[in-house]
Formats: structure tokens, C-alpha cells, sequence
């Protein structure tokens, strides 16, 4: 293990503790785990989704319920297993019922996955969602107007200096209600390992 992966660990270890004991929202009240993340902090390639769910309460993982498996398999068809790269997302602390993250919700927990982008400094972002899209591009000053407009669209965006693509997709959980989107969802995975391919191979 490197010297910089070995820092990623510890400050990502550091960050797990602040977010085990955070109660800046009112969300670490009915939370049996908090999630940070998942996978491999020096990939270039970092996906982010929207908030855990029942499962990933449970076990403190994220992506690990149905819409996790359906991830997990679309990452395979693309050639990017998932401990090749990193998996979050916007709130780290399940909301009741599976319900979206409210507006004050993602401002108090953003702060975190703002420290855990830094850290990794991805090259390739890829949005899961509409509510991790709409915090992506707020961050990059892009127009967002709905996920559907955006899906399997990349946006060039200039993060830490370096050259980065955001990537829009709907989320997993989406197709398992809507059949007809795995088809896009899987394209537009697709295309980020397409794009990660060409980024690297110009490093």
C-alpha cells in the first residue's frame, strides 16, 4: 500500500468517526449505522448515489439491497467491479422509510462527501439520482432542471485543477420499479468506463 493510499484510509477513517458521531440533522436519530463509503479511495472513478437505505442501515455499506445488486451487476457487464472503484453518497445517514433527503438534510451532510471528494480526487464522477446530480452540478455551476434531462449526458467540469467529467445516470433503485431504464442506466455506466479508459490512457 502506497504512502497516499494509506492516508486516504486513515482520513477516511478519521471522516467515519466525525459521521458516526454527528447530529447535525435529525436523521442520527432513527439511523442504526451511518455510511460513509465503500471500495477503493484511489480509484478514479467514484460513483455517488443518494442515500442509504434499509440494508445499508443495517450493515453500514452502501449499495447493498436490491438496487446495490443491480449496481454491482451493470459495474460487472462494464468491466469496473466494484472493488475497483468507490461508491457513496450525499447523506450518509438513512431517512425514515426510504424517504428522499430533505433540502436541510443534504446541506448538513454534504459537507462530508465534499471532504471524501477531495481526498479521492476522482476523475470521473458519476451521479446516481436526481438529488446527487442536483448537489454535483450546484457544485460545478451546471443548470439542473431534472434528471431526465440529463441522463447518460457527461459534463466537462474543472475539480482540483484537473480536467473532470461528471456523468448523469438515474439511479439503480429506478429500474427496479421502471424495467425500460436498466437499459439506459447501463449505457450510461458504460460510457463513464469508456471515458475512464481514455482519461487514463492520456495519464
Amino acid at each position: 500500500m502506497s504512502l497516499d493510499s494509506r492516508f486516504k484510509d486513515e482520513a477516511l477513517r478519521q471522516l467515519m468517526v466525525e459521521v458516526s458521531a454527528c447530529k447535525k440533522c435529525g436523521l442520527w436519530r432513527s439511523r442504526r449505522n451511518p455510511v460513509l463509503g465503500d471500495g477503493d479511495p484511489s480509484s478514479p472513478i467514484v460513483f455517488i448515489g443518494e442515500a442509504p437505505g434499509y440494508w445499508e442501515d443495517v450493515r453500514g455499506k452502501p449499495f447493498v439491497g436490491a438496487a446495490g445488486r443491480l449496481l454491482d451487476e451493470i459495474l460487472g457487464k462494464a468491466m469496473m467491479p466494484r472493488n475497483s472503484v468507490y461508491i457513496t453518497n450525499v447523506v450518509k445517514c438513512r431517512p425514515p422509510e426510504n424517504r428522499d433527503p430533505l433540502p436541510e438534510e443534504i446541506e448538513a451532510c454534504s459537507p462530508y462527501l465534499d471532504r471524501q471528494l477531495d481526498l479521492i480526487r476522482p476523475r470521473v464522477i458519476v451521479t446516481l439520482g436526481r438529488h446527487s446530480t442536483a448537489y454535483i452540478f450546484s457544485r460545478a455551476s451546471i443548470p439542473f432542471d431534472g434528471i431526465s434531462r440529463v441522463q447518460g449526458k457527461v459534463y466537462e467540469v474543472s475539480f482540483w485543477g484537473e480536467r473532470t467529467y461528471v456523468v448523469a445516470s438515474y439511479h439503480p433503485a429506478a429500474a427496479l420499479y421502471n424495467v425500460r431504464l436498466r437499459g439506459e442506466i447501463e449505457n450510461t455506466i458504460k460510457l463513464a468506463g469508456v471515458i475512464l479508459g481514455q482519461v487514463l490512457s492520456k495519464s
